[in-house]
């Protein structure tokens, strides 16, 4: 057997980021920016108010009250209209342009208006560029926006788009190809042959990849035939960016899917027991031209949920250009028992975690074990890394792996 790490260490070593493409705004949310953004524009690009009110020149307000006389309205949208003069003012809304000779703004709540709506009073001293959002205020130009690697989130692409922009040079999704192996699978809706099952672990990885932000591709579902999975496999690694096989990795009679990759990877893969539970059994090649990459994982449901987080998602998101590969880890105290038996392998256990009143991560439950129980995994969101040993009793403290930190609840010390 070897380490959880030299398996992750394995499959991430060879793998490298797939070229930037030019791609909508729309399109971007997630994806990493491949090349540095600078601003081309000043934003505001010039100067206008950050509210309703009066634009006026600050030194006509020396003694107040003032009464300033009203030339017009300016709206968003606007030219900046005439210039104003001394002891006159524009009434001017959110985001119009200050008029030529303005400098200033006073908000509509602090002026009292004469019923003519010719005349307005300023009742206090209004201070130089108040109200007053200036031009590159907020981005210069030639300001660095956006550094390569940079995931874009929304305000992100708000920024670009700030500038004009309506596409981004981009690390695209990767395309990832879903295949299940196995004689025992059926499909949805097909009716259940004596000794078959449903076939779970697709669907399952099909929404686990939209859920991380990648693209999947179904290759639906292939029995026991050496021949068909290797031709499904080969025409997959010339298709996607990456492919998930599962079922066909252990040492049973109709295994076929170690000797596949061997095959198709031409010496650039391995078959491994890895030192976990669940998901011990573990093949990784690259295969192809372009070296795509082709996990070979367990076909028990809860063994391939977990191999995807360990090897699989790591991998893609190295293909998609992002900095950070590996789920956040942190301490959390057992408000439950966690029982296993020495064998010398990581137990990687569903739990349910929330911060509570002391600030501090708890585990409140653990999940059964089995690798096919994947209806007792449904509400965790996290795995406990369980070292070997006999288990961990109530008020030990236990890494966690966070699978889905909306999850966690509020971190109380984050209000103080």
């Amino acid at each position: 057997m070897i380490a959880p790490e030299e398996a992750q260490s394995f499959v991430l070593e060879g793998l490298r980021v797939l070229a930037p493409t030019e791609v909508g705004l729309a399109e971007a949310l997630g994806c990493v920016v491949a090349q540095e953004v600078s601003a081309r524009e000043p934003v505001p690009g010039f100067s206008n108010s950050s509210m309703d009110g009066y634009a006026l020149r600050a030194v006509d307000t020396s003694s107040p009250p003032t009464r300033l006389r009203v030339r017009g309205t300016i709206l968003a949208g606007d030219a900046p209209g005439p210039r104003l003069g001394p002891g006159e003012a524009m009434r001017i809304m959110t985001g119009a342009p200050l008029p030529s000779g303005a400098d200033s703004v006073s908000m509509i709540e602090e002026v009292r208006i004469e019923p003519d709506d010719q005349w307005v009073v300023i009742q206090r001293t209004i201070n130089q560029g108040e109200f007053v959002r200036h031009p590159g205020e907020d981005v210069a130009v030639g300001q660095v926006l956006l550094e390569p690697g940079r995931e874009l989130g929304a305000v992100q692409l708000g920024v670009l788009a700030g500038q004009g922009l309506s596409t981004a040079l981009v690390h695209p999704r990767p395309r990832v190809g879903v295949l299940s192996t196995g004689d025992e699978l059926a499909g949805p809706g097909a009716p259940l042959a004596p000794g078959q099952i449903r076939d779970i672990n697709r669907p399952m990885l099909l929404a686990l990849l939209r859920q991380s932000g990648f693209t999947p591709l179904d290759l639906g579902i292939v029995g026991d035939d050496l021949a068909r999975t290797t031709s499904v496999l080969r025409s997959a690694v010339t298709e996607c960016d990456a492919v998930i096989s599962t079922g066909g990795v252990s040492v049973g009679d109709v295994d076929f899917v170690k000797s596949v990759l061997a095959e198709i990877c031409e010496g650039r893969a391995r078959w491994m027991q890895v030192a976990m539970r669940p998901g011990k059994p573990f093949a990784f090649g690259t295969a192809g031209p372009r070296f795509t990459p082709v996990f070979g994982l367990p076909g028990n449901p809860v063994s391939t949920r977990v191999s995807y987080e360990m090897f699989v998602r790591p991998a893609l998101r190295r293909l998609a250009g992002h900095q950070t590969l590996l789920r956040p880890v942190f301490d959390a105290v057992l408000d439950c028992a966690v029982a296993r038996q020495r064998d010398e392998k990581l137990y990687l256990v569903h739990v349910v975690v929330r911060y509570l009143d002391d600030g501090r991560l708890h585990v409140l439950n653990s999940s059964r074990h089995g690798s096919h129980l994947l209806s007792a995994v449904a509400d965790a969101n996290a795995l406990a890394l369980v070292p070997d040993g006999d288990g961990l009793d109530v008020g030990d403290t236990v890494r966690v792996m966070v699978l889905d930190g909306a999850q966690l609840g509020a971190d109380p010390r984050a209000a103080s």
